[in-house]
């Protein structure tokens, strides 16, 4: 099973993060990499073609992650697993506080 969501800096389009049995993956995307005022979403992910790749959830998405009563809060409403780091950033973190947000992509013809 992989999952996957559009990573946007201050709504526009950044790139993608995906998850698979391997690990996490993520990648801007090629017209955001060709504009002028392009940045990175973070200093710890440079702007760069290549794939970024780890074994764990990046640090910096981690980090978009909520902690304590609302992270509770959170699971609780969506019933989702405290471990399940990608699962939570793909469920609450699409209106994050600062310049980057996470959105689900639908799986399956509902894109």
């Amino acid at each position: 099973m992989s999952r996957a969501g559009n990573v946007f800096y201050q709504d526009e389009l950044a790139g993608i993060i995906s998850e698979n049995e391997d690990g996490y993956y993520f990648q801007y995307d090629e017209f955001y990499l060709q504009k002028d005022n392009a940045k990175a979403i973070s200093l710890t992910i440079p702007l760069k073609k290549e794939v970024y790749f780890s074994k764990t959830l990046f640090p910096f998405f981690d980090g978009l992650i909520p902690e304590g009563w609302l992270l509770n809060i959170a699971v609780e409403n969506w019933k989702l697993n405290q471990r399940d780091r990608m699962g939570l950033l793909l469920t609450v973190c699409g209106d994050c506080i600062g310049a980057v947000s996470v959105r689900a992509i639908k799986q399956g013809n509902d894109e």
